[in-house]
């Protein structure tokens, strides 16, 4: 008996030893394993920067806002135009083209130091409404084009290109438009397009090439016809004052060819 109870006090030694190494084993493995993760989180917030939420609003963390969405009103106007724009871009650039065709015939008829003539503006609105749409479509085109990895190539390649191909054709039309609708002949119409366009596609030269780098660089694409419409009135109004010499210019011509005429029959 003195030998089974010392027998068996010894395996219960030895159990309480084995189960005391394994709690140890478990508590070490435990606790390097939470040294591990903190470690790992400590490391990972030292190396990502806080979220935006997280972040206390000063001066140097909240973005500044562009100089013309700080315009009050004006930015107001502008923002009400770009939404018109994304939901019904024909419709806006249709309107668009009508004030501005309507501005710059007034304003080149106040030039021209005669009576209004309300027909020239009905003439320049058909002309505005006309070309509103293809012109919008070209912008478009033009804007998802030619964009290389260099940003400076992209937008020098867009102004070459809407200077040899759009303002040529644009102003043929323009003044060719103006001529038919005045009533003149094929003839006519030829001599004002090659005594107008010429001129007019040189002076262009001087003002649209920093408009439209000037528009592709810093404006978004709702917003291009509202900075080039304002710059359009005063350029309408140039062309409409060309038109309007063309036509002082066929008179004259017409004038003396009558007297010509008059002066063989008598």
């Amino acid at each position: 008996m003195a030998v089974c109870s010392a027998c068996r006090s010894a395996i219960r030694r030895h159990i309480d030893i084995l189960r005391k190494q394994r709690q140890r084993r478990t508590y070490s493995s435990n606790t390097n394993n939470g040294t591990d993760l903190n470690s790992k989180t400590a490391k990972r917030s030292l190396h990502t920067p806080p979220r935006p939420q997280d972040q206390v609003p000063t001066p140097n963390n909240v973005p500044t806002l562009n100089f013309w969405q700080r315009l009050g009103p004006l930015t107001r106007a502008a923002q009400a135009y770009a939404r018109a724009q994304r939901k019904r871009p024909y419709v806006t650039q249709v309107c668009t083209s009508l004030f501005i065709y309507l501005c710059s015939d007034i304003s080149a008829q106040s030039m021209g130091g005669r009576d209004y003539d309300p027909t020239r503006t009905v003439r320049s609105l058909l002309i505005g409404s006309l070309s509103s749409i293809p012109s919008y479509h070209w912008f478009v085109w033009l804007s998802e084009s030619f964009n290389y990895p260099s940003r400076l190539l992209s937008i020098a390649t867009k102004v070459v290109v809407n200077q040899i191909c759009f303002t040529p054709v644009f102003n043929t039309y323009f003044f060719g438009m103006q001529a038919l609708l005045s009533g003149a002949t094929l003839a006519e119409t030829w001599d004002r397009i090659v005594h107008t366009v010429p001129v007019s596609c040189v002076n262009s030269c001087k003002l649209w090439p920093a408009v439209t780098a000037f528009s592709f660089a810093f404006l978004p694409l709702e917003y291009r016809p509202v900075f080039g419409g304002v710059i359009a009135v005063g350029w309408q109004t140039y062309l409409s004052y060309l038109n309007r010499l063309a036509e002082q210019r066929m008179a004259m011509k017409a004038e003396k060819l009558s007297e010509a005429e008059i002066e063989v029959a008598a």
